[in-house]
């Protein structure tokens, strides 16, 4: 309520929220004298240039790359409006901001770039955005082990272009490899592209340093794999900045693939083209990329107004012998099912592609204009009852829906719903925006399937997070009460 008055009102609110067993302290939203002592405090230490509290500054921090907060921007709406910036560019400072923040019970959400698409480091109780995207540095690089160690404001594809220059690879490609930093790939447990082959970032992370609202600081992972305890490394991977803060962090890398075989198939049907998925993966074959489109946007894939039928892209790489040899019996599959090869080039040109936003970004920019994507997954058993039942809830939302699949397991693949559409002003495109949220989240929790596949959860899945992960989700409170009992660390997050 207080983050709702106008700036000149000095408010003070400490919510107490009582559960079955435990009480859960949320952290004061400041006022404009609480304020303004905490940035004279965080100033004192960190320096003037590190911390602001401008309006226009406020603002910008008020919204991220979800399409959501991009309209309300354009509509100067700032719902989401920190109280205080701080810019830290040394791991030491952050340490420093949180023993401020404690003191003055003052929230501390975490941000990278700012490239989030569904509203992870957006403060729910203003606070502090703490961003961390200054803190980089020289990556260390382990040929032996074949790993690198850098900190976690380091950009995606900053350190990607380092390894390329020295022979290696994370093979980690998220589409905003060039927007993301790799603290927020920790935090929001993303994946990549080449998931399929060589996993998310469970997969890839190997050890990270973190930072508990208490100031203490812990090195997190396994040398390669210990059966002493759980793996806690798991602990941290997509808490979005509600456990701990990540400092630093160590991947797995490999030498870059001496061979690399794409291709391209029409597919009959989005039956025919998930049995193809399925029996690659049960197969045991690994294709590097693996995506399958609807017949509506295998259109924006093949860049052919007229196709009319599926397709699907695979990528095969490695030793030589191996990659052929997983290509052929890929290509068997699909075959059989009544795949059409038209070769490698749709492929080839998607990879010069693929980190391009452009067709979102330049349809929101128009008044009235909306796109939202919306990736979930479900077993094989339930994947295709998933996407019917999207597609056609969310047709009368939008002017177009389009549907993918890719990041395959033995037992399901994610989903990719992208929906495009014009309203007549932003506030409308805003309201169907809000419609289109409820309506996949609904039926994603009604047939079983899983909320996120990759986005995490940020604020767009916030109602549906308690019933979607049932008894879960109270593991997840309790880890929050036990690793920031302050309750200072991006609160009101997770379902929380």
């Amino acid at each position: 309520m207080c983050g709702m008055m106008k700036k000149s009102v000095t408010c003070t609110l400490q919510i107490v929220l009582k559960t079955k067993d435990v009480i859960v302290l949320f952290p004061q939203v400041l006022g404009r004298d609480a304020t303004a002592a905490l940035a004279a405090r965080l100033i004192q230490v960190l320096g003037e240039a590190r911390v602001l509290t401008d309006s226009d500054t406020l603002d910008a921090y008020s919204h991220d790359a979800w399409p959501v907060t991009v309209l309300q921007q354009q509509q100067n709406l700032h719902p989401n409006r920190p109280e205080i910036v701080v810019r830290v560019d040394e791991p030491a400072q952050v340490g420093e901001v949180l023993a401020l923040a404690r003191e003055a019970r003052s929230a501390v959400t975490t941000r990278g770039l700012g490239s989030s698409v569904t509203g992870q480091a957006l403060p729910v109780v203003g606070g502090i955005v703490l961003d961390m995207s200054s803190i980089s540095g020289e990556p260390e690089l382990d040929e032996k082990n074949l790993t690198v160690s850098a900190p976690s404001g380091t950009r995606g594809s900053d350190l990607e272009a380092w390894l390329q220059e020295r022979g290696f690879t994370s093979n980690f490609f998220p589409q905003s490899l060039m927007r993301s930093t790799i603290g927020g790939w920790i935090a929001t447990r993303a994946t990549g592209q080449l998931s399929s082959r060589y996993g998310g970032i469970e997969d890839s992370v190997v050890r990270y340093t973190v930072i508990l609202s208490d100031g203490s600081q812990m090195s997190v992972g396994q040398k390669p794999r210990a059966a002493v305890g759980p793996d806690l490394k798991e602990l941290f991977l997509g808490s979005e900045g509600m456990f701990g803060i990540i400092l630093d962090v160590t991947m797995k890398i490999y030498r870059l693939s001496p061979e690399r075989i794409s291709e391209a198939w029409l597919l009959p049907s989005v039956e025919a083209g998930l049995n193809a998925l399925r029996e690659i993966y049960q197969a045991g074959i690994r294709p590097s990329l693996m995506r399958f489109y609807d017949s509506t946007e295998s259109r924006f894939a093949l860049q052919d107004d007229t196709a009319s039928e599926c397709a699907m892209f695979l990528t095969h790489e490695g030793i030589q012998a191996i990659a052929h040899a997983e290509h052929e019996e890929s290509r068997r599959i699909v075959e059989g099912l009544g795949g059409r090869s038209i070769g490698s080039d749709p492929v080839n040109r998607w990879y010069e592609r693929r980190f391009d936003f452009s067709t979102v970004e330049q349809l929101i920019a128009e008044d009235g204009g909306y796109a939202e994507t919306i990736e979930v997954a479900h077993l094989w058993t339930g994947i295709e009852e998933l996407y019917t039942r999207l597609t056609e809830a969310l047709a009368p939302l939008s002017d177009e829906v389009l549907g993918h699949f890719s990041h395959v397991y033995p037992q399901g693949v994610s989903l990719y719903v992208i929906l495009l559409g014009r309203a007549e002003s932003n506030k409308i495109a805003s309201e169907r925006l809000a419609e289109i949220w409820r309506t996949a989240m609904k039926i994603t929790t009604e047939l079983g399937g899983e909320l996120s596949h990759h986005h995490g959860a940020g604020l767009a899945r916030q109602e549906f997070i308690p019933q979607n992960l049932g008894e879960q989700h109270q593991l997840i409170r309790r880890l929050k009460e036990t690793l920031d009992p302050v309750g200072i660390l991006n609160p009101g997050h997770l379902g929380l």
